[in-house]
């Protein structure tokens, strides 16, 4: 089989991770590397052994598939360019800014007859993939993503950063829509939104609450799920899964602590996890989840498949992040619409919680 001619439209600080990557694949040609900044598009060039462009629009009929790691608000922009043309394309997360840009690359990929992958990393996670092996009903669910501030995309708020990962691992975990949703966020720089907390009900009774922020000392990226099955605890950064469920004794007798003598109840605290509630913990390091990406995208474009995050996919995740969105532009910190609304009037301060004095002296 010919090698695929490829290339990736911004190679920046994720961008060059995927020109790295896609270099390094046997059955893969990287025709070209653009970046705005000519220079950076130079450097990643001269490190893979491509050719620097600052415009992709001469690769358009020079390729047969790129990936697109620009600024979220011009993911339509180039995108589209190459889907009209029926050139198959990987956007980055999120697939675009508005639902409405974002169906019309569905269309547009629709039309031609041609892929649209959509950059949800987490989906290749292999912890997620191996909870995604169990049969498991979520019904209430905490999703945490917290990270430090970066400097990098600015264009966009945490809600389209950061949360929209687990917008995703929700819908694609629940399979129904959304039905109800609530949320309250703060723009601490002054920008867009830098934290937000955002409650989630799905049509199958499923309540889910996210937290997003990307003001925090510690990377934090964490889902947890109770269900009819038992409890799943999924850490991605360490790729970690914790599976915890009733043991045989539990699930055919139950447990009833009035039964149960003084002694066997003071051995009731340690005999818990093991005995009554059965855990398993995995940890899942297989292999590096960018690649498993790429690697992914290629092959739907070698056979035609459909590819595990679809345009459809990727809307649809764009839509409930836009209803979250309204709901904390909407939001009234005071409880009336005459007082401070949304994440840029947060509350007047009461004061200073300390000082620098109080900080020297700690």
């Amino acid at each position: 089989m010919a090698r695929l001619r490829m290339a990736v439209v911004g190679v920046g600080h994720l961008g060059q991770s995927h020109a790295r990557i896609l270099a390094g694949l046997p059955e893969v040609e990287l025709v070209g590397v653009v970046d705005v900044d000519p220079d950076q598009a130079q450097t990643v060039a001269a490190r893979t052994g491509s050719r620097a462009y600052t415009d992709f629009r001469p690769l358009l009929g020079a390729v047969d598939a790129a990936t697109v790691v620009v600024p979220t608000i011009h993911h339509y922009a180039v995108a589209s360019e190459f889907l009209a043309r029926g050139v198959p394309v990987l956007v980055e997360k999120p697939l675009a800014p508005t639902v409405e840009q974002a169906q019309q690359l569905v269309d547009l990929a629709n039309r031609h007859h041609t892929i649209l992958q959509v950059g949800h990393i987490e989906r290749f996670n292999p912890a997620y993939e191996e909870l995604r092996s169990r049969p498991i009903q979520p019904k209430f669910v905490e999703a945490e993503r917290h990270g430090p501030f970066t400097g990098r995309s600015t264009d966009i708020g945490a809600v389209l950063d950061l949360m929209i990962h687990d917008i995703d691992l929700l819908l694609n975990l629940v399979g129904a829509p959304v039905v109800q949703v609530d949320a309250i966020g703060a723009a601490v720089f002054g920008g867009h939104e830098d934290m937000v907390n955002a409650r989630l009900l799905f049509a199958t009774g499923c309540v889910a609450t996210l937290t997003a922020s990307r003001m925090s000392r510690q990377p934090k990226r964490r889902l947890r799920i109770w269900a009819p099955e038992g409890y799943a605890g999924l850490d991605f950064v360490t790729r970690r899964l914790t599976l915890v469920q009733p043991s045989a004794e539990v699930r055919e007798r139950g447990l009833d602590l009035g039964r149960l003598d003084p002694a066997l109840r003071t051995l009731l605290k340690d005999e818990v996890f093991g005995r009554y509630l059965e855990m398993l913990h995995l940890d899942c390091n297989q292999g590096d989840q960018l690649t498993r990406e790429l690697q992914h995208f290629i092959r739907c474009v070698q056979t035609g498949s459909t590819p595990r995050v679809s345009g459809e996919d990727g809307r649809d995740a764009v839509a409930v992040a836009e209803r979250i969105l309204s709901c904390v532009r909407t939001h009234a910190w005071n409880g009336v619409k005459d007082g401070p609304v949304g994440p840029w009037q947060l509350p007047r301060p009461r004061g200073q919680l300390f000082t620098s004095q109080n900080r020297a002296a700690a």
